[in-house]
Protein backbone atom coordinates (compact mmCIF):
# COMPACT_ATOMS: atom_id res chain seq x y z
CA UNK A 1 0.00 0.00 0.00
CA UNK A 2 1.86 3.28 -0.57
CA UNK A 3 2.31 5.59 1.58
CA UNK A 4 0.77 9.34 1.97
CA UNK A 5 3.57 11.92 0.92
CA UNK A 6 1.58 14.39 3.20
CA UNK A 7 2.34 12.66 6.07
CA UNK A 8 6.26 12.91 5.17
CA UNK A 9 5.82 16.29 4.86
CA UNK A 10 7.53 16.37 1.91
CA UNK A 11 8.10 19.32 -0.44
CA UNK A 12 8.32 19.33 -4.22
CA UNK A 13 11.20 19.64 -6.30
CA UNK A 14 9.75 19.31 -10.06
CA UNK A 15 6.03 18.97 -11.18
CA UNK A 16 4.95 17.67 -14.18
CA UNK A 17 1.22 17.89 -14.51
CA UNK A 18 -1.24 15.67 -16.42
CA UNK A 19 -4.72 15.63 -16.31
CA UNK A 20 -5.16 13.24 -13.71
CA UNK A 21 -2.01 11.96 -12.09
CA UNK A 22 1.05 13.14 -11.89
CA UNK A 23 4.62 11.57 -11.76
CA UNK A 24 6.60 13.64 -9.95
CA UNK A 25 9.77 14.13 -8.05
CA UNK A 26 10.12 15.06 -4.29
CA UNK A 27 11.83 16.08 -1.15
CA UNK A 28 11.50 13.68 2.21
CA UNK A 29 12.01 15.98 5.12
CA UNK A 30 15.65 15.71 5.59
CA UNK A 31 15.98 17.43 2.25
CA UNK A 32 18.54 15.19 1.17
CA UNK A 33 16.18 12.11 0.67
CA UNK A 34 14.56 11.61 -2.53
CA UNK A 35 11.52 9.87 -3.37
CA UNK A 36 12.12 7.86 -6.70
CA UNK A 37 8.24 6.90 -7.62
CA UNK A 38 5.20 9.20 -6.53
CA UNK A 39 1.55 9.84 -7.66
CA UNK A 40 -0.35 12.95 -7.99
CA UNK A 41 -4.19 13.37 -8.31
CA UNK A 42 -5.58 16.51 -7.63
CA UNK A 43 -5.92 17.31 -3.50
CA UNK A 44 -3.51 13.95 -2.67
CA UNK A 45 0.05 12.51 -3.64
CA UNK A 46 1.43 8.98 -3.15
CA UNK A 47 4.64 7.41 -2.87
CA UNK A 48 5.30 3.78 -3.43
CA UNK A 49 7.32 1.76 -0.59
CA UNK A 50 10.43 1.29 -0.72
CA UNK A 51 11.12 4.27 -3.18
CA UNK A 52 13.56 6.31 -1.26
CA UNK A 53 16.84 6.64 -2.30
CA UNK A 54 19.56 9.10 -0.19
CA UNK A 55 21.28 11.89 -1.92
CA UNK A 56 24.74 12.99 -0.50
CA UNK A 57 24.92 15.45 2.15
CA UNK A 58 24.49 18.96 0.95
CA UNK A 59 25.98 21.46 3.27
CA UNK A 60 23.89 23.59 5.68
CA UNK A 61 23.88 26.81 7.27
CA UNK A 62 23.93 24.67 10.77
CA UNK A 63 26.82 22.77 9.99
CA UNK A 64 29.10 20.92 7.18
CA UNK A 65 26.47 18.61 6.34
CA UNK A 66 23.40 18.60 6.64
CA UNK A 67 21.68 15.36 9.02
CA UNK A 68 19.25 13.00 7.83
CA UNK A 69 15.97 13.04 8.97
CA UNK A 70 13.41 10.84 9.50
CA UNK A 71 11.29 11.09 6.42
CA UNK A 72 7.57 9.48 8.06
CA UNK A 73 8.56 11.66 11.32
CA UNK A 74 5.52 12.58 13.31
CA UNK A 75 7.48 16.24 13.07
CA UNK A 76 5.42 17.21 10.18
CA UNK A 77 7.53 20.01 9.57
CA UNK A 78 7.48 21.75 6.12
CA UNK A 79 11.40 21.65 4.65
CA UNK A 80 12.15 23.94 1.50
CA UNK A 81 13.95 21.99 -1.02
CA UNK A 82 17.87 22.29 -2.02
CA UNK A 83 18.60 26.05 -3.41
CA UNK A 84 18.36 25.89 -7.23
CA UNK A 85 16.14 23.04 -7.90
CA UNK A 86 12.57 24.82 -6.90
CA UNK A 87 11.74 25.29 -10.00
CA UNK A 88 8.16 27.17 -10.12
CA UNK A 89 6.29 24.43 -8.47
CA UNK A 90 4.50 26.01 -6.07
CA UNK A 91 1.55 27.76 -8.78
CA UNK A 92 1.17 24.49 -9.98
CA UNK A 93 0.62 22.69 -6.94
CA UNK A 94 -2.08 25.90 -5.72
CA UNK A 95 -3.42 24.90 -9.35
CA UNK A 96 -3.68 21.45 -8.42
CA UNK A 97 -5.70 21.73 -4.81
CA UNK A 98 -2.71 20.57 -2.28
CA UNK A 99 -2.49 23.76 -0.57
CA UNK A 100 -5.89 24.33 -0.33
CA UNK A 101 -6.14 20.45 0.81
CA UNK A 102 -3.78 21.28 3.43
CA UNK A 103 -1.32 18.52 2.59
CA UNK A 104 1.76 20.42 3.54
CA UNK A 105 4.24 20.15 0.80
CA UNK A 106 4.94 23.86 0.00
CA UNK A 107 6.02 26.12 2.66
CA UNK A 108 3.67 29.30 1.24
CA UNK A 109 0.34 29.37 -0.69
CA UNK A 110 0.01 31.04 -4.03
CA UNK A 111 -1.09 34.75 -3.22
CA UNK A 112 0.85 35.14 -0.31
CA UNK A 113 3.43 38.21 0.49
CA UNK A 114 6.47 37.78 0.14
CA UNK A 115 8.86 39.75 2.49
CA UNK A 116 11.94 40.83 1.37
CA UNK A 117 13.91 43.22 3.04
CA UNK A 118 13.46 46.63 1.34
CA UNK A 119 16.49 48.64 1.03
CA UNK A 120 16.99 51.88 3.09
CA UNK A 121 15.91 54.80 1.17
CA UNK A 122 17.43 57.87 2.31
CA UNK A 123 14.85 61.23 1.60
CA UNK A 124 15.92 64.47 1.78
CA UNK A 125 13.50 67.25 1.49
CA UNK A 126 14.65 69.48 -1.82
CA UNK A 127 16.52 72.99 -0.52
CA UNK A 128 14.09 74.86 -3.10
CA UNK A 129 11.08 73.25 -0.43
CA UNK A 130 12.96 74.83 2.49
CA UNK A 131 13.47 78.09 0.41
CA UNK A 132 10.04 78.20 -0.37
CA UNK A 133 8.98 77.85 3.32
CA UNK A 134 11.15 80.67 4.40
CA UNK A 135 10.01 83.11 2.05
CA UNK A 136 5.94 81.83 3.07
CA UNK A 137 7.09 82.99 6.96
CA UNK A 138 8.84 86.76 5.61
CA UNK A 139 6.16 89.21 6.71
CA UNK A 140 6.71 92.21 4.86
CA UNK A 141 5.54 95.61 6.36
CA UNK A 142 2.34 97.80 4.32
CA UNK A 143 3.62 100.99 2.99
CA UNK A 144 2.46 104.14 4.34
CA UNK A 145 1.58 106.65 2.15
CA UNK A 146 2.93 110.09 2.77
CA UNK A 147 2.94 113.07 0.68
CA UNK A 148 4.01 117.00 0.88
CA UNK A 149 1.50 118.73 0.62
CA UNK A 150 0.23 116.86 3.43
CA UNK A 151 -1.84 113.72 1.94
CA UNK A 152 -5.18 115.25 4.00
CA UNK A 153 -4.42 118.59 1.75
CA UNK A 154 -5.17 118.98 -1.37
CA UNK A 155 -2.24 119.10 -3.71
CA UNK A 156 -1.96 122.02 -6.20
CA UNK A 157 -1.84 121.93 -9.76
CA UNK A 158 1.77 122.77 -11.23
CA UNK A 159 3.50 122.94 -8.09
CA UNK A 160 5.39 119.77 -7.06
CA UNK A 161 4.01 117.37 -4.99
CA UNK A 162 6.68 115.17 -2.71
CA UNK A 163 5.67 111.44 -1.78
CA UNK A 164 7.47 109.17 0.26
CA UNK A 165 6.86 106.02 2.30
CA UNK A 166 7.40 106.15 6.32
CA UNK A 167 10.69 104.70 7.07
CA UNK A 168 9.81 102.14 9.39
CA UNK A 169 7.95 100.18 6.15
CA UNK A 170 11.32 100.26 4.60
CA UNK A 171 14.24 98.32 5.91
CA UNK A 172 15.45 94.49 5.41
CA UNK A 173 13.28 91.41 7.04
CA UNK A 174 14.56 88.48 7.93
CA UNK A 175 13.69 84.57 8.67
CA UNK A 176 14.59 81.76 8.24
CA UNK A 177 12.76 77.45 7.99
CA UNK A 178 14.47 74.07 8.49
CA UNK A 179 13.53 70.82 7.32
CA UNK A 180 15.68 67.11 7.51
CA UNK A 181 18.45 68.76 8.82
CA UNK A 182 18.44 71.70 5.74
CA UNK A 183 18.54 74.92 7.23
CA UNK A 184 17.53 78.09 4.96
CA UNK A 185 17.90 81.91 5.88
CA UNK A 186 16.55 84.34 3.63
CA UNK A 187 16.53 88.37 3.89
CA UNK A 188 14.22 90.91 2.22
CA UNK A 189 15.50 93.92 1.19
CA UNK A 190 13.10 96.87 -0.65
CA UNK A 191 14.33 97.58 -3.75
CA UNK A 192 11.96 100.24 -5.42
CA UNK A 193 8.63 102.20 -4.85
CA UNK A 194 6.27 102.53 -8.21
CA UNK A 195 3.78 104.93 -7.40
CA UNK A 196 0.33 105.23 -9.76
CA UNK A 197 -0.49 109.04 -9.52
CA UNK A 198 -4.20 108.42 -10.71
CA UNK A 199 -4.32 110.84 -13.85
CA UNK A 200 -2.51 108.25 -15.73
CA UNK A 201 1.38 108.89 -14.84
CA UNK A 202 3.67 106.97 -12.78
CA UNK A 203 7.35 107.49 -10.84
CA UNK A 204 9.60 104.86 -10.05
CA UNK A 205 11.39 105.83 -6.83
CA UNK A 206 14.67 103.72 -5.97
CA UNK A 207 13.79 104.61 -2.32
CA UNK A 208 11.56 105.00 0.17
CA UNK A 209 11.51 109.22 -1.23
CA UNK A 210 12.43 111.95 1.21
CA UNK A 211 10.29 113.58 3.36
CA UNK A 212 9.43 117.74 2.86
CA UNK A 213 11.58 119.83 5.39
CA UNK A 214 11.74 123.40 5.97
CA UNK A 215 15.02 123.49 4.36
CA UNK A 216 13.68 123.31 1.21
CA UNK A 217 11.82 126.29 -0.30
CA UNK A 218 7.87 125.68 -1.42
CA UNK A 219 8.40 125.35 -4.75
CA UNK A 220 10.82 123.02 -4.95
CA UNK A 221 10.93 119.26 -5.91
CA UNK A 222 11.65 116.10 -4.28
CA UNK A 223 15.04 115.48 -5.22
CA UNK A 224 14.62 111.67 -5.44
CA UNK A 225 10.45 110.99 -5.46
CA UNK A 226 8.03 113.54 -6.38
CA UNK A 227 5.19 114.46 -9.59
CA UNK A 228 3.83 117.68 -10.54
CA UNK A 229 -0.05 117.37 -11.22
CA UNK A 230 -1.87 119.20 -14.76
CA UNK A 231 -5.07 118.84 -13.70
CA UNK A 232 -7.37 119.06 -11.33
CA UNK A 233 -9.13 115.68 -10.13
CA UNK A 234 -12.59 117.35 -9.70
CA UNK A 235 -14.05 115.52 -12.71
CA UNK A 236 -13.03 112.23 -11.04
CA UNK A 237 -15.30 109.60 -8.90
CA UNK A 238 -15.48 111.67 -5.35
CA UNK A 239 -13.30 114.51 -6.87
CA UNK A 240 -10.23 113.15 -6.24
CA UNK A 241 -7.42 110.83 -7.69
CA UNK A 242 -6.66 107.02 -6.75
CA UNK A 243 -3.39 107.14 -5.57
CA UNK A 244 -0.76 103.49 -5.42
CA UNK A 245 2.26 102.42 -4.26
CA UNK A 246 4.01 99.44 -4.56
CA UNK A 247 6.99 98.16 -3.05
CA UNK A 248 8.71 95.69 -4.99
CA UNK A 249 11.35 93.39 -2.67
CA UNK A 250 13.79 90.98 -3.63
CA UNK A 251 14.86 88.37 -1.10
CA UNK A 252 18.23 86.22 -0.70
CA UNK A 253 18.86 83.22 0.51
CA UNK A 254 21.31 81.28 1.54
CA UNK A 255 21.32 77.70 2.95
CA UNK A 256 22.17 73.71 1.62
CA UNK A 257 25.43 74.71 0.31
CA UNK A 258 23.82 76.82 -2.21
CA UNK A 259 21.98 80.52 -2.91
CA UNK A 260 20.12 82.40 -4.45
CA UNK A 261 17.62 85.29 -5.28
CA UNK A 262 13.74 85.22 -5.36
CA UNK A 263 12.82 88.70 -6.87
CA UNK A 264 9.53 90.64 -7.49
CA UNK A 265 7.69 90.43 -3.80
CA UNK A 266 5.71 93.48 -3.68
CA UNK A 267 3.31 94.98 -1.09
CA UNK A 268 1.16 97.94 -2.05
CA UNK A 269 -1.32 100.78 -0.53
CA UNK A 270 -3.49 103.43 -2.08
CA UNK A 271 -5.50 106.15 -0.96
CA UNK A 272 -7.38 109.23 -2.58
CA UNK A 273 -5.39 112.91 -3.22
CA UNK A 274 -7.85 115.66 -4.09
CA UNK A 275 -5.71 117.82 -6.94
CA UNK A 276 -7.31 121.29 -7.48
CA UNK A 277 -6.00 124.46 -9.32
CA UNK A 278 -5.12 127.60 -7.48
CA UNK A 279 -6.26 131.05 -9.20
CA UNK A 280 -3.55 133.90 -9.13
CA UNK A 281 -6.62 136.85 -7.62
CA UNK A 282 -4.57 140.66 -8.91
CA UNK A 283 -5.20 143.87 -7.01
CA UNK A 284 -5.38 146.87 -8.00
Amino acid sequence: MPGSIAAGGVVMGALAMLSGAASVLAWADDSHSRFAAVTCAPGQCEVAAGSVSKQPDRPSENGPTAQAADANSSRGGVKTPPAGETGGWGPALATMGLAKAGKGIFPRSDGEESHKPKADVEQHVPVEAVVQRAVSRLKLPRPVIRTSPREDFVQVVNLPTWMWVERGTWGPVTTSAAADGVAVTAIARPRRAVWSMGEGGTVVCRGPGTPYSARFGPKASSPDCGYTYRRASTSETGQAFRVSVRVVWDVEWEGGGRSGAVPGLTMSAERRLVVDEVQAVVTS
